[in-house]
Order: C-alpha cells, then structure tokens, then sequence
C-alpha cells in the first residue's frame, strides 16, 4: 500500500519516534519529508544522519507548521505543557501516540478543529514488523503503518483501549523470559545457552499461532501437552499458583488506567 505523499513531523523524539522514522528510511521505497523536534538532540541529530530527507527544526512550532501529518509522542507527564504552547492548523491531521490521552483531553489541549486521530504504534516498527492500532480508522495513517507492518483500524474507542491494554504486555514478556532463564542458570546452564533456547523455542510457539488462524488457542494448548505430561502439568501448577488471576488483574488495572485518563 502506498503512503500518501504528506510531510511528517514529530513532536517527541523518544523510543518510539525514533523505531518509527527508522522504518519509514529502511522502506524499498521514497522516504518522506520528516521534519522532528530538537528536544533530544542526540536522538534528532542521529535521526537525520538516517536520511537527507529528515531535518531536524528549530523548535516544536516549526514541525507543526512544516507538517501535514503531525505526531505527538511525548510521555503523558508533559504533554498538556507541550501541547498547550503550540499553535495547530484547523483541519490539520494530528495523531496522538500518547496512549494514556484521551480524545477529549486532546482536543482540549489542542485547542483547534484538527483531524486528530490516536494511535499504538510498537517499537518492532523499526523493522517493519510492528502492529499499530488506530482510532478512528484513517485511510492515510493506516497507509502509513501498513508500510511498517500492520495496521489495525479500530471501530470503537473500546476495542482501541483494550488492545493498547494488550499491548503493555512487552515488559512482562521479556521479564518472564529472564526469570525462566535465571533459573535454568539456577540449575548450572550457561546464561547464553539457556536464552538461546528459549528465545527460539517461544519463537517456534508463536509461529504456530500465527500460522493457525483458524484454530483457537485453548486447541493449541491441548495439542501441546501430553495428557499427564509436562506440559499439562505445567499449566496446572502455574494456574493454581495464581498465574492466570494474576495476568487478568494486571490487565484490568492497566485497561483503567487508560480508560481513566
């Protein structure tokens, strides 16, 4: 899918401004003009070195004035001080990364009769592999992360806010890696050996996820452990253990959290 041809700026040059122009450059395609704020000059000045089509400005008004497709990625903590000293464009498209903001707050903080769209891009869009949700749907901003992945238009705010929900599950991800990990170690497996199979081994896992639309995962989890094995075992303890209580929980506080903001 074709990107449309808008200039982009980007307020907030952190993690996730950084994974996103870092995969517009990398595209077998035209880069498009970006324009990022100086904020970060580290990460701004390592930004442009990426490409001759992105410049660093002179300060967070010359990106909205330069951009046709304006990103907010500041942490939520500064945003209304960010947002509230800019001057925006009626009619100009703004899309939001800042998860914990609501639509609302936005516009309040914004102050203008923009097109705002928000929006969960992940740090995998670096290399093209990311998922985004997007709310509302937008034809241009699902074209743009189509191009770094996919795109995933949400109909309502809801299904939005439990997906972002979904999404904060990175962190637990990889912590339980490193807890399986020390304790193969625990047992006197080498650091390396340990992550090196267990890094492939949950890759094959989701690979058959992936691969399997159709069949439902409870399916998968049956298909994968032996009546009275290991792996039927495992489950069971770690579900008696309160794993799943704890998993649901977790995600029901973090769903209102943003549903709170």
């Amino acid at each position: 899918m074709a990107v449309p041809k808008f200039r982009l700026g980007f307020i907030g040059t952190g993690t996730i401004t950084e994974a996103i122009v870092t995969g517009l450059v990398s595209r077998e395609m035209p880069v498009p003009e970006i324009v990022v704020s100086p904020r970060s000059a580290k990460t701004a000045e390592r930004l442009a070195l990426l490409s001759e089509q992105v410049t660093v400005a002179v300060d967070n008004q010359h990106v909205v004035d330069a951009a046709d497709m304006l990103f907010l990625a500041v942490r939520p903590n500064v945003a209304e001080e960010v947002v509230r000293a800019l001057q925006f464009r009626p009619g100009q498209k703004v899309v939001s990364l800042i998860a914990t903001v609501d639509h609302a707050i936005l516009r309040s903080m914004i102050g203008a009769p923009v097109n705002l769209v928000r929006a969960v891009p992940l740090p995998f869009v670096a290399t093209l592999t990311g998922v985004t949700t997007v709310f509302p749907p937008d034809v241009a901003v699902e074209a743009l992360f189509s191009t770094l992945g996919t795109a995933v238009a949400c109909k309502t705010i809801k299904e939005f806010e439990v997906l972002a929900a979904a999404s904060a599950l990175m962190g637990s991800y990889f912590g339980i890696m490193d807890h399986v990990v020390g304790w193969m170690q625990s047992k006197g497996m080498l650091q390396e050996t340990a992550r090196a199979y267990l890094t492939q081994h949950f890759v094959s896992l989701s690979t058959v996820a992936f691969r399997n639309p159709s069949i439902s995962l409870e399916h998968l989890r049956h298909e994968y452990s032996t009546k009275g094995g290991l792996n039927e075992s495992m489950f069971a303890e770690f579900n008696k253990g309160g794993g799943l209580d704890a998993l649901a929980l977790a995600l029901e506080v973090v769903l209102a959290r943003i549903q709170a903001s």
